[in-house]
């Protein structure tokens, strides 16, 4: 995949296993394979998570929010051609600060950085705004797991 590359929603599900209704990445507008790329998630009043929490007044939870930021890390990581067949769980996470709600109408824009990478182990710092308005910003730990592992 070439720096700075688009990509659309089939390339995102060719790089993560999600699918309705738990991708939460709608497109990747800016991807540099194992450096960083930046994420958008589209936020609907349909959303089924949206019905309950809460009833008459939709909040994202955080929770997947930072789902939304680890799947935008989870893309970095995959994108890289040595990781084609791998699967990028997340491993932990630090450093998460909420800042702002997140309600139907918004969009976050998500962009998430490789800080260090250590064998099967990767740390990506990540900050997600809505117009330029700090929502969410957190540190994530992956292990990258080759596919045939789990399989064994």
């Amino acid at each position: 995949m070439a720096a700075d590359s688009q990509v659309n929603i089939q390339g995102i599900m060719g790089l993560l296993p999600h699918r309705y209704p738990f991708l939460l990445v709608d497109r990747v507008e800016e991807l540099e394979p194992g450096k960083r790329g930046v994420g958008i998630k589209c936020v609907t009043a349909t959303e089924p998570h949206l019905a309950g929490h809460f009833p008459g007044r939709p909040l994202m939870p955080g929770v997947l929010i930072l789902e939304h930021q680890a799947q935008v890390g989870g893309c970095v990581l995959l994108a890289m051609p040595s990781d084609d067949d791998s699967l990028a769980l997340l491993a932990g996470v630090d450093k998460a600060r909420f800042k702002r709600q997140v309600v139907p109408g918004d969009v976050l824009r998500t962009e998430s950085k490789l800080v260090k990478q250590k064998g099967s182990v990767g740390w990506v710092e990540s900050v997600t705004t809505v117009d330029g308005e700090l929502v969410c910003q957190s540190l994530m730990l992956f292990a990258l797991e080759r596919k045939d592992e789990r399989e064994a």
